[in-house]
């Protein structure tokens, strides 16, 4: 781990739409309810932390009625490098929704503990040297068995692309999945992923590497499936999902995740 990264030291652009990140929110929901859920004696203050909610504090308010659907009691801390950015979020400040100024050193009080972190469009923004110490002292926050999802999404939330990585003791982390999502809107086409991939895969296409493989081959498959266009891109997207399942790579066929366009590579051999 990196115990001396200096705090996020530059804001996002903030310009964030109304209800960019609900495909994550609903993602995360089905991803890991249980850890939205969990009520363990000693972890009552185990935060749900939105770091870098941008110019407006919409995506922090938006994310936390959703996932407050699946506990009521979920605490959500807002977090923000930029003072102004802070005080604009305050009046909207609950006893359950917070807003403090902070960075990667996430701004905790006496007795609070984190399950989740969501960074979107945040380390996208970085040079690529920065990327793991990054990703490292976030996780190292985590409670056993928490969570960092940590992506990009176009400018309308349609598509976006994520990290999940968890802490494996011993002040090492778990890189969990890489998470594609669509909604659609463009049609379906994997090439359309590409764009919104996180800081440590964006710069390794097209060359000869692991992520590109994967598109190659989901490329592949949606081609060999494109007959099942004809029932919808939904179907589409299913069946090119399972083909790419049969090739070797581990995902997650759940028929729920795949019709709403959620593709999830487990466990790839990826570098963070």
């Amino acid at each position: 781990m990196c115990p001396h990264l200096p705090p996020l030291d530059q804001p996002t652009r903030g310009k964030t739409a109304r209800n960019r990140l609900r495909r994550v929110d609903i993602f995360i929901s089905r991803h890991d309810p249980e850890l939205i859920k969990r009520k363990v004696a000693g972890e009552r203050l185990a935060l749900y932390v939105d770091l870098g909610f941008g110019a407006e504090p919409s995506t922090t308010l938006e994310s936390a009625g959703r996932l407050q659907q699946l506990n009521p009691d979920l605490v959500t801390l807002g977090v923000e490098i930029d003072p102004e950015r802070v005080q604009a979020a305050l009046p909207h400040q609950t006893a359950q929704i917070l807003f403090r100024q902070g960075g990667f050193e996430i701004p905790l009080r006496e007795g609070e503990t984190i399950r989740l972190i969501r960074a979107f469009n945040v380390l996208r923004q970085y040079p690529v040297e920065k990327f793991l110490p990054a990703v490292e002292r976030l996780v190292e926050q985590l409670i056993p068995g928490g969570l960092l999802i940590e992506g990009t999404s176009d400018p309308f939330g349609r598509v976006w692309c994520a990290n999940l990585i968890r802490p494996a003791g011993h002040d090492s982390i778990r890189y969990e999945a890489i998470a594609f999502s669509t909604s659609f809107r463009y049609g379906f086409d994997p090439a359309h992923l590409q764009p919104v991939l996180p800081k440590n895969l964006i710069h390794q296409m097209g060359s000869p590497t692991e992520i590109q493989a994967f598109f190659e081959a989901w490329k592949d498959a949606a081609l060999k499936t494109i007959s099942f266009k004809q029932y919808g891109l939904r179907q589409w997207f299913v069946e090119a999902a399972q083909l790419l399942a049969e090739s070797g790579y581990k995902l997650d066929l759940r028929k729920k995740m795949l019709k709403s366009g959620f593709l999830t590579w487990k466990h790839p051999p990826l570098e963070l």
